[in-house]
């Protein structure tokens, strides 16, 4: 039987529904997790109340909304930047790792070094290890055409091994030697650790100033040079691309290091503004990789509006941490996370095309 409603595609996109749409995908979110929440005997005003005063209402909260926030922003980047062409990097979890072991590496070794100067070699050792280790899979993707969401994923486990070997199963040099019977990650140097201002009695890390900058420095890369435009035609059409001379192989390869360098400087942030050193354990039970993967796909890899987006998602996921308890669904930001990302995938369907309804034409052509 033949289904009453058809997709057609549409030759215009107003541009409402650039904003329009993402905003009534998260109110769709909204209005599913309070149908779940009403399923199993819980007050859906009463939860969101809870959470928007313990995630954004207040200066404390909003502080704690900004840290969460930070390494969501750079991993929602590292999503947004490779969406951007078509790729789909999942491979931000082990691209943060790398970043972290190898800013975490250059922090432990820059005792006397200023201040300053040490938050620049930070930030270049993570974005380095993050966009090498990213690299490899756009290597595999351009010269072998191997699936990228296979090869960034399965490296996400690699990394993962490397981060428990280096602090659980070895003596290396990231491992505190003091502590011998609970392995930890060794303290980076005291002039290592990054600065956290105080704006209006809100706690502002300079990690999240950094990630305000790389989201604009994003987008104007894509939105004013000859990089961008090039990147937007091999997202639209790869052999016009190859037709008109662009080189998409090492463009591939570029964008996909230029992704995990934004990883990398998340995991550079995560240690030098956060953890003060390489947590492993808390690291991989973050999962800021797949969540950043929600915030580019809400923000519809924007990435101005990532920064933005990943405000919220921060809070939220705050809140959820701040009112873990018996009363509170353990399951409901998780659950909350998977339908924003669910509604913004459909939303993406309404905006490449029109839904329109089948009928059945009546009549007879005569010749």
């Amino acid at each position: 039987m033949k289904s009453p409603l058809r997709l057609e595609r549409r030759l215009e996109q107003p541009k409402w529904l650039n904003w329009a749409v993402p905003l009534i995908s998260l109110a769709a979110a909204l209005v599913l997790g309070a149908i779940v929440l009403w399923i199993t005997g819980k007050n859906p005003i009463d939860v969101y109340q809870r959470i928007f005063e313990r995630g954004f209402a207040g200066k404390r909260a909003f502080s704690g909304a900004l840290e969460m926030a930070t390494p969501l922003a750079f991993t929602g980047l590292c999503a947004a930047v490779a969406f951007r062409m078509g790729l789909i990097n999942i491979g931000g979890e082990g691209q943060f790792y790398m970043g972290a072991i190898g800013a975490s590496w250059v922090a432990i070794s820059l005792d006397g070094t200023p201040v300053g100067l040490s938050i620049v070699l930070s930030c270049l050792a993570g974005m380095l290890f993050g966009s090498v280790y990213s690299a490899i899979v756009g290597i595999l993707r351009a010269r072998y055409n191997t699936n990228e969401i296979i090869t960034s994923l399965m490296m996400n486990y690699l990394a993962g091994i490397l981060l428990n070997y280096l602090i659980f199963n070895s003596k290396s040099f990231w491992r505190d030697p003091d502590s011998p019977q609970f392995p930890k990650g060794k303290p980076i140097a005291d002039r290592a650790a990054w600065n956290t201002y105080t704006v209006f009695g809100i706690a502002v890390p300079i990690a999240f100033l950094i990630a305000i900058l790389a989201g604009v420095t994003i987008w104007f890369l894509y939105k004013r040079t000859r990089f961008g435009f090039e990147v937007g035609v091999i997202a639209d059409s790869p052999k016009a691309a190859r037709y008109a001379g662009i080189r998409t192989s090492s463009t591939i390869v570029v964008v996909m290091a230029m992704s995990g360098a934004l990883a990398g400087l998340g995991g550079a942030a995560d240690v030098g503004n956060f953890r003060g050193l390489l947590d492993a354990k808390g690291l991989q039970m973050a999962g800021y990789g797949y969540t950043g993967i929600v915030v580019a796909a809400l923000a519809r890899r924007n990435p101005i509006t990532t920064v933005a987006v990943a405000i919220f998602i921060g809070g939220l996921t705050k809140a959820g941490y701040a009112l873990q308890g018996p009363d509170f669904p353990s399951g409901l930001v998780g659950t909350l996370q998977g339908l924003i990302l669910f509604t913004a995938v459909a939303g993406e369907i309404l905006i490449k095309y029109r839904i329109k309804l089948n009928v059945r034409r009546a009549g007879a052509v005569t010749a």
